[in-house]
């Protein structure tokens, strides 16, 4: 099903308009959150969004279920349990919502356009309604629901953190 990929396909549009159409996403950042600056690599953004993209591609293999994907004749699973994989896309989803947010925010206190806003909007917003809903709809029991999308949403938060601990072990102080 194509509700399965869908977060692949958004999060690669959206790192599309970050950092290369139109780009400019990490001098932003940095302009937008100086105190964590120092923290804002270049190398931290390729192996976050490596990251994510590697997590897209897992919860679109869980879709599959207990048989996988065959490609090429070899066939490949999940790191993702089968019965943990509605709750891995909910997470995700709200993961990505969150980081919606996150530019929205960040475009109106700023008061200049951050890349990847527009997919944000546009991309992530609707795909984590509709896939919440359509989970839910098909028998996720709301608690799990609720549960997966407060963790995938509180990405923010913990990296936050991580970029504080990161800039004062650089020799900044985060304020």
């Amino acid at each position: 099903m194509w509700l399965w990929w869908a977060p692949l396909i958004a999060a690669v549009l959206h790192v599309t308009e970050e950092f290369a159409l139109p780009g400019g996403f990490g001098a932003w950042d940095r302009a937008y959150r100086p105190s964590i600056g120092a923290s804002i690599t270049p190398r931290l953004h390729v192996v976050v969004n490596l990251l994510l993209v590697a997590l897209c591609v897992s919860v679109g293999l869980a879709g599959f279920g207990e048989a996988g994907a065959t490609v090429g004749g070899v066939r490949i699973h999940s790191a993702i349990p089968v019965e943990l994989a509605g709750a891995a896309w909910v997470a995700l989803a709200a993961l990505l919502f969150s980081n919606a947010i996150f530019h929205v925010v960040g475009t109106i206190q700023s008061r200049s356009y951050s890349p990847g806003v527009v997919t944000g909007v546009l991309a992530y917003v609707p795909l984590a309604l509709f896939g919440g809903w359509w989970f839910v709809g098909n028998g996720m029991p709301i608690l799990v629901a609720v549960a997966a999308a407060a963790l995938g949403g509180s990405y923010h938060l913990w990296a936050g953190i991580g970029h504080g601990v990161r800039a004062r072990e650089r020799g900044r102080p985060t304020r």
